[in-house]
């Protein structure tokens, strides 16, 4: 079967059966995009023209071009999956893929902002920003309920429950999750929202000035201008408050599973990390404050 076709099935099936989201068919679908390309490069256009051994040579490519082993390995697995596709539909009679392994990385520890750090952002929003409710808003559901910046847009009105203090997410995979939000995070979305009018069930909750619902790139925007001011870590994106929360929520003895809901982690070993950025954290103060350190 020719390369692209393959691939065009491929997205198809899990935009349209396993029912991916937009951000993960579009990475899925530039990935694989790449592999097509070095296909190309050596004239590999059927998928029963691809061996385990230039699956490799690709990834070894990937390498020489100093790609990230986390990035190789996001590669390898939209390539692994299209052959597994093609494996399950008869395609192919052998699947390349199969025994090839992801290349081993050290997993880098998430940089994490003080919570200081990140409450006078609040401060600054009031004395810098035209809407300064909705700053705010922003930094309480991505630090206090620790929210992808992805969920934080695509909430609706309908989704804020501020009698049970929750909020429903809609996370990776479709997947629908109920999140605590704190008296403090209540107080602020319910400031923010006394300026808000006829607002609709699936109104968007967090809208710009225009009324437009925010989106991604604003809120990139947002955050890193306001952590710039408050902050020297390196990566100031939206992240890093998820990050920021899952580690302070662990260091006030949280409980890892309880962590794990509420970011809506599949796996455990995910939310894990976070339990090293702690222990850390533990020793860092032990050696700045301990007479016997």
């Amino acid at each position: 079967m020719n390369l692209n076709s393959l691939v065009t099935e491929y997205i198809e099936e899990l935009k349209n059966v396993k029912r991916y989201s937009f951000n993960t068919l579009k990475s899925y679908s530039e990935d694989l995009a790449g592999f097509i390309n070095y296909c190309g490069e050596y004239d590999r256009t059927t998928a029963d023209g691809i061996t385990e051994k230039f699956i490799k040579s690709y990834l070894m490519r990937l390498n020489d071009n100093g790609l990230e082993k986390r990035s190789i390995s996001r590669k390898l697995a939209a390539i692994r999956g299209l052959f597994k596709f093609a494996y399950f539909h008869n395609y192919i009679e052998t699947n390349p893929a199969v025994l090839i392994s992801n290349p081993k990385a050290i997993r880098k520890l998430p940089e994490i902002a003080a919570t200081n750090s990140i409450l006078k952002t609040f401060t600054l929003a009031d004395e810098e920003d035209k809407d300064p409710e909705l700053i705010k808003a922003i930094f309480e559901l991505l630090y206090g309920s620790a929210l992808r910046v992805s969920e934080l847009c695509n909430l609706n009105f309908i989704d804020l429950d501020l009698k049970q203090k929750t909020i429903r997410v809609l996370g990776k995979g479709n997947k629908t999750r109920i999140v605590p939000v704190g008296e403090k995070s209540i107080k602020t979305i319910a400031g923010y929202l006394q300026s808000k009018k006829n607002m609709e069930p699936n109104s968007p909750l967090l809208t710009d000035l225009r009324g437009n619902r925010i989106y991604p790139r604003l809120v990139h925007r947002i955050v890193n201008k306001y952590l710039s001011k408050v902050t020297d870590i390196k990566k100031k994106s939206p992240h890093v408050l998820r990050h920021s929360a899952a580690t302070h929520m662990l260091d006030k003895g949280a409980d890892l599973r309880a962590v794990k809901e509420i970011l809506g982690h599949e796996n455990l070993s995910t939310t894990q990390i976070y339990t090293h950025v702690s222990v850390e954290r533990l020793k860092a103060a032990y050696k700045k404050a301990h007479p016997k350190s």
